[in-house]
This record gives C-alpha cells, sequence and structure tokens, in this order.
C-alpha cells in the first residue's frame, strides 16, 4: 500500500484534501508531533513511510503576525522545513511537493510575478522573516535534488481562503480576519473596522481549489521548477470586504483604518504555467467562495480556529 503523508493535516489546506475522502492518505498535526524537533519528524515518517508527501505545515500569519513574529516565523518555519525534507530522504519519500506563497516574492519585482523571480531582491518589509525562511525551502529542495536525486518539488498559490481557516485576528489572513471582524461587528452591533485604505489588490483562490491542484500536481507535473498556482483575477480589500458584509448580513457602517497598514498594494501572479497544464481547470469565483467560507464560519463558530 502505497501512502501520501500530509504535514499541517489539519489545517487550511490539509482538511481541503481530507474533504475529499482519498484513500491511503495519512494527516499529520501539531498532536502528532512536534516538526519543529528534528528526532520527532524522523520518527513519524518511519512509522508510516510514506510514498509521497504534501508538506503544508508552517507556521503563518497576516500582516500583524508576520511585523510582530518576524524572528519567531524564519526561526520555526525554517526548522520544520529542514526537518521534513530530511526525514523524507532518508526514509526514502519518492516525490514531495512543498507549499509557499506569493507573499515571498521580492517586493520590488516585475508584475506578473514568475517563478523565475522568486529570488531576485528582498521581500517585503512587512514579512521578511517568512518569506526568506519559506524562499529556503525552494533552496533546500534544489539541493537535495541535485546532490541526492529527490523529487522534492515547490507549489505557489496566491492568497488561499476558505473553511477551517485560522480566523485570529493577529496571525491570520486577510479574508478569515475581515469574516470574524465582520461576524462580531454584527453580532455586537458595532463599526466593522478594517485595516488600511481597502485599495490593494490580491488573487483570492478557494482552498478547495488547491487541494485538487494538489493532488493533480503530486501525480502530474515532472518539472523541478515551480509552479504558480492563480486564478490571474485580482479584487481589491475593500470589495472583499463588501462581498463579506454582504453574505453575513451586515449592514452597519464599515471604516476603513488608514492609520493602519495596507502592506504591499498588489502582488499579480503569472498564471501561463499552470494554464499551460490545465487550460480547462476553473477556480471557484470570488463571490461563491466567500459565502461558502462565512457559511462554514457561521455553522462552526465559536469552535473555529482563532
Amino acid at each position: 500500500m502505497s501512502i501520501t503523508l500530509v504535514t499541517g493535516g489539519s489545517g487550511l489546506i490539509g482538511s481541503a484534501i481530507k474533504r475529499l475522502g482519498l484513500p491511503n492518505m495519512v494527516f499529520l498535526s501539531r498532536k502528532d508531533g512536534d516538526l519543529t524537533d528534528f528526532n520527532q519528524t524522523v520518527k513519524l515518517f518511519k512509522k508510516h513511510r510514506p510514498a509521497k508527501v504534501i508538506h503544508l505545515a508552517a507556521q503563518v500569519g497576516g500582516i500583524g503576525g508576520n511585523m510582530i513574529h518576524s524572528g519567531e516565523y524564519f526561526r520555526n518555519n525554517i526548522m520544520i522545513n529542514i526537518n521534513v525534507l530530511e526525514a523524507a530522504r532518508l526514509t526514502g519519500v519518492k516525490k514531495l511537493i512543498s507549499f509557499m506563497s506569493t507573499c515571498v516574492f521580492p517586493d520590488k519585482c516585475p508584475y506578473p510575478l514568475n517563478e523565475k523571480d522568486l529570488h531576485n531582491g528582498p521581500p517585503h518589509p512587512s514579512n521578511f522573516g517568512y518569506a526568506y525562511a519559506k524562499r529556503m525551502l525552494e533552496v533546500q529542495s534544489s539541493a537535495y535534488n541535485s546532490e541526492w536525486g529527490c523529487n522534492y518539488i515547490i507549489a505557489i498559490p496566491t492568497n488561499i481562503y476558505g473553511p477551517n481557516d485560522n480566523f485570529n485576528f493577529t496571525d491570520g489572513h486577510v479574508v478569515p480576519s475581515l469574516i470574524h471582524k465582520c461576524y462580531l461587528a454584527k453580532k455586537n452591533n458595532t463599526d466593522l473596522v478594517v485595516w488600511g485604505s481597502g485599495k490593494p489588490l490580491r488573487e483570492l483562490v478557494l482552498t478547495d481549489d488547491i487541494a485538487k491542484l494538489a493532488l493533480w500536481m503530486l501525480d502530474n507535473y515532472k518539472e523541478s521548477a515551480p509552479i504558480i498556482f492563480t486564478s490571474g483575477i485580482e479584487t481589491s480589500i475593500r470589495d472583499l470586504v463588501l462581498v463579506i458584509a454582504k453574505k453575513m448580513g451586515f449592514t452597519g457602517k464599515i471604516v476603513f483604518d488608514g492609520s493602519k497598514p495596507d502592506g504591499q498594494f498588489r502582488k499579480p501572479s503569472d498564471g501561463t504555467k499552470l494554464k499551460k497544464y490545465l487550460p480547462d481547470f476553473k477556480f471557484t469565483p470570488v463571490d461563491g467562495g466567500i459565502e461558502q467560507t462565512v457559511n462554514w464560519f457561521v455553522e462552526n463558530y465559536p469552535k473555529v480556529r482563532k
């Protein structure tokens, strides 16, 4: 029996893969072991002996979390990635996909973001610790492929959202944080206060779409170079807030706090490579994806990750 191991199995993408109900999948979460500990990581790999790995485990967050915990994010992500890839090598894993994010690209970068530009300059200062740690994941994968003939590759999705996201205000990304804020504003009959001007643009992709692409990549993608997962459609933060408010049934006042940082204004990415492989793949429209996520949040509150 050929096992596929998913690290970060209880997270956003991991839970989406789990919902597909495929056989011979093992999902690891923090309760199974600490991936910042090398001995625990090797023990887990020896226990399950996976043939393939989807590596999702990471410490992630939004603007607030990245600015406050830049050292912690760098340290923990470096340790997780070094341990997982080395444990995979030692136990003979045949193929491993690791996930990065378009937020790790250089701040001063030609648009649309292209896979070849990943290391061509420093990242945005708001997330430099996380970004450099994630970039080293690509470097480690390339080095292992070169010296030991491993088959370790990188997927780079744009802004992912969906059910089972982290809805924490500090550590959560923009979509889950806004959903949580909107829910509380409606519940407490207060204004909905949003960080920044609302003008920045983001490419938003539902986690269920990323889960399908990850499984496609595991079986079909043969290149060693990274591949970007993007719909190519940008949505402004202001429009995102309005969609969330509509789906939540919030009719109160929305305030954009310009004293708070916007982060990068936009970071459109190049989906040419993905379209070459999957020209007919249909991404879930933001309106439908936000409705699905809001409904899940309301049904599961207060037991959501926060």
